[in-house]
């Protein structure tokens, strides 16, 4: 064998950046919608409460292999009204409201804080179906959040150990030795409290399903909280 014979292969070349806004109008006007089989969706057969209908969508996602179909993006607005949004995961959907966890004294936090309400939005491409939620959003007790971080990995727990989020970083070896005195103490310790974690469930007024269509012949079905509790559902042009 020789030296040439035993060297790794080269990495793949990277595609090129558009050099003008044309090029990249007709990069962007190439990409498919919802190449796929898209499923029907009859609204008349929903059920009466919408965290049924969100329980079986997502079932169908994992089933039709939407990677991370438990992401979803939370919206939130702080002091100033300024609008902020991120990727979070879900961690239940019951009838208690829909299930998201972070810490008190991160961004999210404090912007929750000031202003609890917020905007849920899921998106599974697989079966082109958007959800998104809009409600006041509580804090689970303590006990609760710990017991649902316990729960998840040692990973989940090693994050929260590491706290500091949104803070300034001054460089990437210093959240390299936190991380790894996290890890340690999570291994040792996977009972460890982190004080600042928070369970926060948003508790929906209003939850609207989209089911897409290859003709743009959407189906938007609402679901509008009432003050006795029951849910009016409402079709809605797409």
């Amino acid at each position: 064998m020789t030296a040439s014979d035993s060297a790794a292969p080269s990495p793949p070349t990277p595609p090129a950046s558009p050099t003008s806004p044309s090029e990249f109008q007709r990069l962007l006007r190439a990409q498919k919608v919802w190449d796929v089989d898209l499923p029907d969706f009859d609204p008349a057969a929903a059920p009466p409460a919408p965290v049924d209908l969100f329980q079986r969508w997502f079932a169908d996602a994992v089933a039709a292999g939407q990677p991370e179909p438990h992401t979803m993006t939370l919206a939130t607005a702080g002091p100033d009204g300024d609008p902020d949004a991120r990727t979070v995961m879900l961690h239940d959907a019951d009838d208690e409201g829909w299930h998201f966890a972070s810490h008190a004294t991160s961004a999210k936090g404090g912007q929750l804080a000031a202003r609890p309400r917020a905007a849920l939005h899921f998106y599974w491409p697989a079966r082109a179906r958007q959800i998104r939620l809009r409600g006041p959003v509580r804090t689970a007790p303590h006990s609760e959040a710990i017991a649902d971080l316990h729960a998840r990995s040692t990973g989940a727990l090693a994050a929260a150990l590491v706290g500091r989020q949104s803070e300034i970083l001054t460089s990437y070896a210093e959240l390299t030795r936190a991380s790894d005195a996290a890890w340690e103490r999570a291994r040792a310790e996977p009972d460890a409290d982190a004080p600042s974690w928070t369970l926060y469930v948003l508790v929906p007024q209003e939850v609207e399903f989209f089911q897409g269509d290859a003709r743009r012949r959407h189906v938007r079905l609402r679901y509008r909280a009432t003050p006795n509790g029951s849910w009016v559902r409402e079709l809605m042009w797409p």
